[in-house]
């Protein structure tokens, strides 16, 4: 990607010139509309990561309810976004070799944790910082599977009541 494919870039400066914001987007939600708004006030281009099928699954055990071609198209089409490129390998740093963002978004979530120090340690190596937003705490993907899956279950049979 060259800043000629950047359209965002230009007019006021925001603190980073290209953001990156990795997630699986599965089951969209206000959670995943407030890191992408966070994130793209604090860059000129925010490229959203979105997770293939395959890592999400190695990554949660699971794969996502949606397909990646439609959590693609519903990133895409947020208006935070600049650009949306699919993530298809675990390794972050690899990822950056071929998008090249000075700064990568996470869920505070991850702060102090052991992947999050690691996530650290590896972009410090090549200059990248790393920026945490607010976790939406009432709202996960998690959250949302669970309840349809509760839904979704066969209801529980109803026990004889003599008359």
């Amino acid at each position: 990607m060259t800043e000629l494919d950047m359209p965002g870039l230009g007019g006021a400066r925001r603190p980073y010139r290209v953001g990156y914001a990795p997630g699986a987007y599965d089951l969209f939600h206000i959670g995943h509309l407030n890191i992408l708004r966070h994130a793209r006030s604090q860059c000129d281009y925010l490229v959203a990561g979105v997770v293939s099928d395959e890592m999400a699954e190695l990554a949660k055990g699971r794969r996502p309810m949606i397909p990646l071609v439609e959590r693609l198209e519903i990133v895409r089409s947020v208006k935070y976004v600049d650009a949306a490129f699919v993530e298809t390998v675990p390794d972050k740093v690899q990822t950056w070799k071929q998008v090249r963002f000075d700064v990568i978004f996470k869920g505070d979530d991850w702060r102090g944790t052991p992947k999050g120090l690691r996530l650290e340690e590896d972009f410090a190596a090549v200059g990248v910082d790393v920026v945490y937003f607010p976790y939406t705490v009432h709202t996960s993907s998690t959250q949302l599977r669970r309840a349809l899956d509760a839904l979704a279950a066969p209801a529980a049979p109803v026990s004889a009541v003599p008359r």
